[in-house]
């Protein structure tokens, strides 16, 4: 199948370029890949021009943010299926693709998704948390769980079956969505038992307690608006999780540690 992989970005010099390596390195044969720039001028455009042979859309215009740049993406996407990976995330290895649509084959499903590792913004070689998208199940979105959004791959018939991304969402309109695919529609999906993308803390949904407010806010206001109920005493109870995972088990720090993991 073919895969559509979107970037968004907005004034993203300091980090695009990686992203946009980590994109044309993988090893899987039929990627397009698209760029969506909010009208950037840090010099980010300069790095997408330097890759445009290799880009198969990308365009720079203003937007209302990332997710209005999302939207856009999808819309010209012709993949049969669409990953998202931001202008500030890596894949770990050439064969992070492979992995998630060789398992989106062999299982026959609509969706897939990993783990993935959060670290320093400047040392990327410095782990800070496991994202570990295994405690995800479709009930537990009351409770605030949700998969590595950056690792999902979904069907580009379930955008269009559910629409756009809600564009009235500051942090939480990934979250919105997924309710939208994994519990209105009940889409299948599987889990690959892998850290696939590193991540910069300090993005939208990780930069501090402010943003996290905002985000916790957002996620109680996502799940009522699709019928699901929870509140934010529900949602704090997933802090000892992430607390846990920001130690690190034996496991999850040797994969995170490690660039390039099988």
């Amino acid at each position: 199948m073919k895969v559509s992989i979107i970037t968004v970005a907005f004034n993203s010099a300091r980090t695009i370029e990686k992203t946009i390596q980590s994109v044309l390195s993988q090893s899987y044969p039929e990627i397009e890949y698209i760029v969506i720039d909010g009208g950037s001028t840090d010099g980010t455009l300069e790095i997408i021009q330097r890759y445009e042979d290799c880009i198969a859309v990308w365009i720079s215009e203003p937007d209302t943010g990332m997710y209005d740049a999302m939207n856009k993406g999808i819309a010209k996407a012709s993949g049969e299926v669409i990953g998202i990976l931001n202008s500030d995330d890596v894949y770990m290895s050439d064969r992070s693709v492979s992995k998630l649509m060789g398992l989106m084959q062999k299982e026959q499903v609509d969706v897939v998704f990993a783990d993935l590792i959060l670290v320093d913004p400047i040392k990327t070689d410095k782990p800070v948390r496991y994202y570990d998208s295994s405690y995800f199940k479709p009930s537990r979105f009351r409770w605030g769980w949700m998969p590595a959004h950056p690792t999902v791959f979904v069907k580009k018939t379930l955008y269009a079956l559910v629409g756009p991304f809600a564009t009235d969402y500051q942090i939480a309109a990934d979250y919105e969505m997924l309710i939208r695919i994994l519990f209105t529609q009940k889409a299948s999906y599987a889990y690959l038992p892998k850290p696939i993308v590193r991540m910069r803390v300090g993005g939208a949904s990780t930069a501090n307690w402010q943003r996290n407010w905002v985000l916790n806010q957002e996620i109680v206001k996502a799940c009522k608006d699709n019928g699901i109920y929870t509140n934010l005493a529900m949602l704090l109870l997933k802090i000892p999780a992430k607390l846990w995972g920001a130690r690190f088990t034996r496991k999850s720090r040797l994969a995170a540690l490690n660039h390039h993991p099988d």
